[in-house]
């Protein structure tokens, strides 16, 4: 075509970990095996969670599905990582990265999950004799299923403003998985109004969730400092202390990613935070769980 016309892209390439083969080799068995990991941790989880009555309480529910949603996100973004490594199969058309890139934006539903949990925690502590009556089955349900179509709502909005842009040569895009910042340096149209509704949506699906977070615990300490018994505070900060673990690791990695107010190039730091948030979080949220709750570890050995 001409050069002053220019062409539509229809496939993109995405570049993932160029190098030699030996470490393309090295980073496929450390992705594969925490893909495997991951799966079966937190398909462990949900098994657990549903099949044994002794966790059929508020915080394994939530728990259950955040085990859920790790699995469908590793699901979506490592499989293709492995088969980039092996093979020189690259590219992805544009409807399948819009694809895509719909599903990782639903996993932004770990931001709800994680502002319920923290929500489920400061009734536990601050109003324990209410705690059976207040987050009895139905408002756990609803919970649950708010965290999911609200995050499912804002995602079709992310998309769509996305996908009306028209993304013009060259089509490669130096990442390992389709996200939002790369795809906006491609656009050759107007992007006054996909760049900022994109940035807002997404400090709305982090931020609200984090202030929901935030105010909880500023709440439970309140309640926690006011015990008397030294036992009974370390026991309370004992307790939580995995949730706090968990949601400091996701929002320094998600508001290091997504919380930008303009596209950003996809190099070395935004590509290791990027593996973090992607793999290794998934991985170690079970067992920062898991193993510090004394309750599903017991029913895991009943289980096993």
């Amino acid at each position: 075509m001409p050069s002053n016309n220019p062409t539509h892209v229809i496939e993109l390439i995405l570049v993932g970990f160029p190098g030699k083969q030996e470490i393309k080799l090295l980073l496929f068995f450390m992705f594969f095996l925490a893909y495997v990991l991951t799966v079966t941790e937190n398909a462990m989880i949900v098994v657990l969670v549903s099949t044994n009555l002794q966790l059929h309480k508020p915080m394994y529910v939530f728990l259950g599905n955040l085990s859920f949603l790790e699995i469908w996100y590793v699901a979506v973004t490592v499989p293709k990582v492995l088969v980039s490594l092996v093979t020189k199969r690259q590219g992805i058309s544009f409807t399948g990265y819009m694809a895509q890139l719909f599903f990782l934006a639903l996993a932004c539903s770990e931001c709800s999950l994680l502002a319920v949990m923290a929500y489920d925690c400061y009734v536990a502590i601050c109003n324990p004799l209410r705690y059976p009556i207040i987050m009895d089955h139905t408002l756990c349900a609803r919970l649950a299923i708010c965290s999911w179509m609200s995050v499912f709502l804002i995602s079709i909005g992310k998309v769509y403003f996305i996908s009306r842009q028209t993304c013009c040569g060259p089509n490669v895009i130096n990442h390992f998985f389709c996200d939002v910042s790369p795809i906006l340096k491609l656009a050759c149209t107007d992007m006054s109004a996909a760049e900022p509704m994109d940035f807002l949506l997404a400090l709305l699906i982090l931020l609200v969730p984090f202030i929901v977070i935030m105010v909880s615990y500023v709440c439970i300490i309140s309640a926690v400092l006011g015990i008397s018994s030294a036992q009974g505070c370390y026991k309370a900060f004992y307790t939580h202390a995995s949730h706090v673990s968990v949601v400091t690791v996701f929002y320094t990695a998600s508001l290091f990613i997504y919380a930008r107010p303009q596209a950003i190039d996809s190099f070395s730091s935004y590509k290791l935070v990027s593996v973090v948030y992607t793999a290794l979080t998934p991985l170690v949220n079970p067992v920062i769980y898991c193993l510090r709750n004394q309750e599903f570890k017991v029913a895991l050995r009943n289980f096993i």
